[in-house]
């Protein structure tokens, strides 16, 4: 026999009168029957006599019952030293456990299952219990189906096959006389419902849906929610339902059928139009919400139901996106929200950044477009780390939207660089390499490179990255473009990738106007520091390419100049390769440095000794690299002039971009600036070496528009004529297929003759080697086709065709002006389509006088059978105006390329 020993309790007997009763006797377990009860009052169903000995009385909730709940079990277990100790209590009473389970005993169930479910939070099995809780589900006492639920919720999932056995006991509940019954059944429902649990019981939750109560309404719409994630094909079941649900009062029931209807909107774009139509009624809630008084039942911290406002904004943001009649509903109260809205507190905060987010992905008036950004920038200031956070994290996916506005709020930004907060600093980074334009570059770098002085080691090979992929693409100059790189090679020369290096390199081969000035500058930051590997590599380069520049100039980077010497050059580069922080790579750079100083005229005779001992001792280093080019080097020296031809200075390295897509070697040198632009629109500068052009990503686009989405361009101009020559691969600046071909000869032979230069694009060497046939003397059976004629100057181009080269196209383009004024500065550029080829020679002359015809050759490479199309930008001065147009030209007949005359 089970005894437990009760204190006071409060008892209601048959009559209307209460008595406080004290028990000091005993109960007998089989008198009490647990009848379903509130905690203040428990009802007598047992006899009713003057002794009070039989009275019925929840075991679960008298406080001094030993047996009724596992507190032996929890302070044995507390009571344990070791995890070994736990684990055999935990055994023993699982076992024990087991065999009462046998003896089907109903409060021996409910007593183990709840010591089963405190065993299996902490870890160990309780899976055995899993049918006693469907046992105790089809008890008729709440006590024993609050257990029995809780017990299925813990121990079952949706893949468990008893959870089969579950569907007809949640059915039964769900159309149970007790509303907290019902909502058991549901809140089961909710957490452990299958894909075929929902579609059995998806008519029960329908009906729930419609039901009087809200507590039974608001669980149901939760269920409903877990239907629709389950089977998304049953959508439309509960669009009905729901549109009555948006219409209730009680915030709990909105609560869900907001959260309902936004799972609705994101599964079916369907369901999305159809309650487009309820955003009146979601502005209507939102207002009142706004602008109601003090609810001390919805309050939290002076807000009223900031969880329903943001629940409401988040499905404003679906309703809204892309639907202008929906977004213009909303404006109003979007932008009254984020007027009234206190930011004094997290729970306002919270409610702003929602609206920030729902104004930002309408179709929101561009004042508040901007009010929303404004918002981002006030949450900078803000103590709190995580709104920072935040703030930055979304400033960085809408600074493309609106540049300028956030452009406002720089300062702020860049102060989030000397945050204490790693995660602020790395978005406050992303942010900054988002902001910088042609503008502000100077600053923003200026800013950057003060940061990267004192960033942590894992900012810093981003950061240089950034920096000088900024500086390449809006560098004002190429002075300052080059002075920026230098600044990265000494802050941060063991970070900096290979293909940066590259790019520098290539900006000074281009720039032989700052030649002089940056191997002075490199001289003098080596001399004072060699542990920057970068800087190292980049000024052994450049001091052994252009050192007879170094020395006949001396060193410019000084406000007097003042003499260099080969002595100095020379003591510099050996000192490096003997310095603990020369590696492998570094050393053949050195090596390779020495024996191009050594060929130079300006080096004497007792340097060249030198070189040639240093050399000699690496030839039986036991690198074999090294080793390789000791050897190689020193025996040029046996081969007199010839030694001087190979190791001349190399010719300028095909123009190539970094990671952007954007070079800047077409760039200004410094003051001196340009307005001729290349066929994609950037600057050029000619030099007595080379004239280069570049592209832009959005003119890349432009191009690409000209002959669809599958054709890149080919494209080429026709510079001031130079000594040398060369080719660029403007669509390599994008990944493209397809080159730019600029060719500043002034001899009959063309651009793709430079072997040193080549682009994978290019003709094949036999046909690059030679030159396009000079154009035969104007036949009658040739055609000439008018491609542009405005502003008194008139552009023909004749083509013609040979039957022994089919595919070849070449083409004379005359020039000539109709009125009494001269054309001045005419540039003239075409691109082809990317299955093409185009030369052309530099124009006879660009200035075209009343009476004159110029003309230039082109010649195009296209596959047999195909169309000749070309893109033509001209650009020239007339009276005084300045003229640039732009035409497409497909007036060639077909078959030209089909070896026809």
């Amino acid at each position: 026999m089970l005894d437990a020993r009760l204190q006071v309790i409060t008892v209601t007997r048959p009559q209307p009168s209460r008595c406080r009763v004290t028990l000091l006797g005993t109960v007998r377990a089989s008198d009490l029957d647990y009848p379903l009860h509130t905690p203040s009052d428990y009802q007598i169903t047992a006899r009713w006599s003057t002794t009070i000995s039989n009275v019925s009385i929840p075991p679960l909730l008298c406080a001094t019952s030993q047996l009724s709940v596992p507190l032996a079990l929890i302070k044995g277990i507390r009571s344990c030293k070791t995890v070994a100790d736990e684990r055999a209590l935990i055994q023993q009473e699982s076992a024990a456990i087991r065999a009462s389970f046998r003896e089907e005993d109903s409060f021996q169930r409910h007593n183990n299952i709840a010591k089963l479910l405190y065993i299996h939070m902490l870890g160990s099995p309780a899976h055995f219990g899993q049918i006693e809780c469907l046992k105790l589900v089809a008890s008729p006492r709440f006590s024993d189906k609050r257990l029995g639920y809780l017990g299925i919720m813990l121990l079952l999932d949706e893949n468990q096959e008893v959870l089969t056995l579950v569907t007809n006991s949640l059915k039964n509940d769900m159309n149970h006389s007790n509303m907290y019954a019902v909502g058991l059944a549901l809140c089961t429902f909710a957490n452990i419902a299958s894909e075929e649990m929902s579609r059995d019981l998806a008519n029960e939750i329908e009906k729930l849906l419609g039901s009087s109560n809200t507590y039974i309404r608001k669980k149901a719409a939760l269920c409903a929610l877990r239907v629709i994630k389950k089977v998304p094909d049953i959508t439309d079941h509960f669009t009905n339902k729901a549109k009555n649900l948006l219409t209730d009062r009680n915030h709990g029931v909105l609560l869900s059928s907001i959260t309902l209807v936004t799972e609705m909107c994101q599964i079916d774009p369907g369901v999305l139009e159809e309650f487009r139509n309820a955003v009146p009624l979601l502005v209507r809630n939102l207002k009142s919400l706004v602008t109601t008084g003090y609810s001390p039942e919805h309050d939290v911290s002076g807000i009223t139901d900031p969880f329903l406002q943001v629940k409401i904004l988040r499905l404003l943001r679906l309703l809204g996106r892309a639907d202008q009649q929906a977004s213009e509903t909303m404006n109003d109260i979007l932008a009254q929200v984020a007027t009234n809205t206190d930011s004094t507190k997290n729970v306002g905060n919270s409610i702003l950044y929602e609206t920030v987010l729902t104004v930002l992905e309408i179709e929101a008036d561009t004042g508040l477009r901007v009010m929303a950004i404004n918002i981002l920038g006030k949450f900078l200031s803000n103590r709190d780390n995580n709104i920072r956070y935040v703030a930055l994290n979304t400033l960085n996916k809408v600074v493309s939207m609106d540049t300028n506005a956030v452009q406002r709020h720089r300062n702020i930004i860049l102060d989030c660089l000397r945050d204490g907060d790693i995660s602020i600093r790395r978005r406050a980074l992303e942010l900054s390499y988002a902001l910088i334009n042609e503008q502000n570059v100077r600053v923003l770098i200026r800013e950057l490179l003060a940061f990267l002085e004192v960033a942590d080691d894992e900012f810093k090979l981003g950061m240089t990255t950034q920096i000088c992929l900024a500086a390449e693409r809006f560098a004002p100059n190429r002075r300052w473009h080059i002075d920026t790189v230098l600044r990265v090679l000494k802050l941060a020369g063991n970070y900096v990738r290979e293909e940066i290096l590259s790019a520098f390199i290539r900006l000074v081969a281009h720039t032989p106007e700052l030649q002089a000035y940056t191997a002075s500058k490199l001289y003098t930051a080596l001399k004072q520091d060699i542990s920057q590997e970068s800087l190292t590599l980049a000024a052994t380069w450049i001091i052994g390419e252009y050192s007879e520049i170094l020395l006949e100039g001396g060193f410019v980077d000084e406000e007097h100049p003042k003499p260099a010497s080969d002595k100095d050059l020379v003591e510099l580069l050996i000192s490096i390769i003997d310095s603990p922080y020369a590696n492998y790579l570094t050393k053949q750079f050195v090596l390779a440095a020495i024996t191009k100083i050594s060929s130079r005229s300006t080096t004497s005779h007792a340097e060249q000794e030198r070189i040639q001992e240093l050399l000699a001792k690496y030839t039986t280093s036991p690198e074999l690299e090294l080793q390789q080019r000791a050897v190689e080097f020193a025996s040029l020296f046996n081969l007199g002039e010839l030694r001087e031809g190979v190791l001349e200075r190399m010719p300028p390295p095909e123009l190539k971009a970094t990671v952007m897509g954007v070079v800047s070697e077409n760039k200004p040198v410094g003051s001196t600036q340009s307005k001729d632009g290349d066929l994609l629109g950037d600057e050029i500068v000619a030099t007595p070496d080379l004239t280069t052009s570049a592209a832009t990503p959005n003119n890349h686009d432009l191009l690409a528009e000209i002959f669809g989405s599958s054709s890149a361009t080919s494209t080429a101009s026709s510079p001031a004529p130079t000594p040398r020559t060369t080719v660029d691969d403007i669509l390599g600046l994008f990944g493209s297929n397809a080159t730019l071909n600029p060719n500043t000869s002034t001899s009959p032979i063309p651009a793709f003759s430079t072997p040193a230069v080549t682009s994978a694009f290019s003709l094949p060497q036999s046909q690059a080697q030679s030159p396009p046939p000079a154009p035969a003397a104007p036949q009658p059976k040739l055609t000439a086709y008018t491609a542009y004629e405005k502003n008194e100057l008139k552009v023909t181009l004749t083509p013609q065709t040979s039957a022994a080269k089919p595919g070849v196209v070449m083409i004379l383009a005359r020039f000539q002006v109709a009125g009494a004024n001269a054309a001045a500065g005419l540039n003239f550029q075409a691109a082809v389509p990317k299955s093409q080829q185009l030369q052309m020679l530099p124009m006879s002359n660009p200035t075209i006088n009343p009476g004159a015809v110029e003309t230039q050759q082109m010649r195009v490479v296209a596959p047999v059978g195909s169309n000749v199309r070309l893109r033509l930008r001209i650009s020239y001065s007339i009276a005084g105006q300045s003229v640039q147009e732009q035409v497409d030209f497909a007036g060639f007949p077909p078959g030209l390329t089909g070896g026809g005359p």
